[in-house]
């Protein structure tokens, strides 16, 4: 067994087929856990952060380690590129699914939106509306802070009621009490339940 894996591993086959394969599903793994590492750090998970970065470095010290080996094997350098750039990608759609934390919704309207605020309210999320002045005169400001998940839900509220107006959304840090709306997808439930433990302050 041991001679036919010493066989596999000096062919050709392996050099220029298998090894930037693996090289390259290294540099997707540890960049996607980069990224995850990033989101855990900006929300606050400060036990699952160090974890994600741990298993990221450890898995791009095994793929620099083969680069190292191989530098005469120009594959492997695209596949470490390849890798790198598929990771990017492959982390930033992990990150959408993810939808942890918490945003502010900031609209800003020329229209009366008395209609959208019903909207929202009806919907469960708290709202904070204001008189203000704009550029072209008298506008209404309102703000609601609503998890990750629920933006876009929002934002089609927003453009069904007032589809010209002017809307922003922020990351919040932390935030106490307020009104959410009912949690409704079971799949981020449960996500949340697991990793609230590991967020700080909690």
């Amino acid at each position: 067994m041991m001679s036919i894996v010493a066989s596999l591993t000096e062919s050709n086959l392996f050099a220029w087929g298998i090894l930037p394969a693996l090289i390259f599903l290294a540099r997707i793994c540890d960049v996607t856990l980069g990224t995850v590492r990033l989101i855990f750090v900006s929300r606050g998970f400060k036990y699952l952060a160090p974890v994600a970065g741990f298993f990221e470095v450890l898995i791009w010290i095994l793929a620099i380690g083969q680069i190292m080996q191989n530098l005469s094997n120009w594959i492997c350098y695209l596949a470490y590129a390849g890798g790198f750039a598929t990771g990017n990608y492959v982390g930033m759609r992990v990150a959408e699914k993810l939808s942890l934390g918490i945003v502010l919704i900031r609209i800003i309207t020329q229209r009366g939106a008395h209609a959208l605020v019903d909207r929202l309210r009806k919907s469960d999320y708290g709202v904070t509306s204001l008189d203000g002045e704009g550029a072209a005169g008298p506008v209404q400001v309102i703000f609601t802070i609503v998890p990750r998940r629920e933006v876009g839900a929002v934002v089609e509220l927003v453009k069904a009621y007032n589809p010209k107006a002017f809307y922003s959304v922020e990351e919040v840090g932390f935030v106490e009490r307020g009104v959410f709306p009912i949690k409704k997808d079971c799949r981020f439930i449960g996500l949340e339940r697991f990793l609230r433990p590991f967020r700080k302050g909690k």
